[in-house]
């Protein structure tokens, strides 16, 4: 790669018919912040960093945005994209999730992590790795 070429992430970016309203439950989620950037786009942030800090979880406006089916079934709207994140105890997470607005998957096919649905649909899940949120290497709480 060239040495002047600088590539960095920017942002993940979920389609949804609200973006502020999906901005403010994963604001709620992840104990960060949220921003109204304009009626087509909102973001959240890590707490404490100042508005527009990047990389940043996106969301943007789609009139026509149709929610996945998960698990995938033939001919239906497929999930392209999904979320981890890492907790510490799975029970609590679940729990918190469901108070932000989230519902659980009917089907899960671990017991290492549980496969939730934001209010607008799209699945996320939420991972028991406990080590790995306590280790140096983590960069986001």
């Amino acid at each position: 790669m060239d040495n002047e070429l600088k590539i960095k992430m920017y942002s993940f970016t979920l389609d949804c018919k609200d973006p502020y309203g999906l901005a403010e439950f994963y604001a709620a989620l992840l104990e960060w912040e949220a921003v109204s950037i304009d009626e087509e786009y909102a973001c959240v942030y890590p707490a404490g960093t100042k508005q527009g800090a990047y990389p940043c979880i996106l969301f943007q406006r789609n009139s026509e945005y149709i929610p996945p089916v998960w698990p995938e079934e033939p001919e239906t709207q497929q999930q392209m994209a999904h979320i981890d994140f890492a907790v510490n105890d799975m029970e609590k997470a679940v729990q918190f999730a469901i108070q932000c607005g989230a519902k659980v998957a009917d089907q899960q096919f671990s017991s290492h992590w549980t496969v939730m649905f934001d209010p607008a649909g799209h699945p996320f899940c939420l991972c028991e790795m406990k080590s790995i949120i306590e280790s140096d290497h983590f960069g986001l709480l």
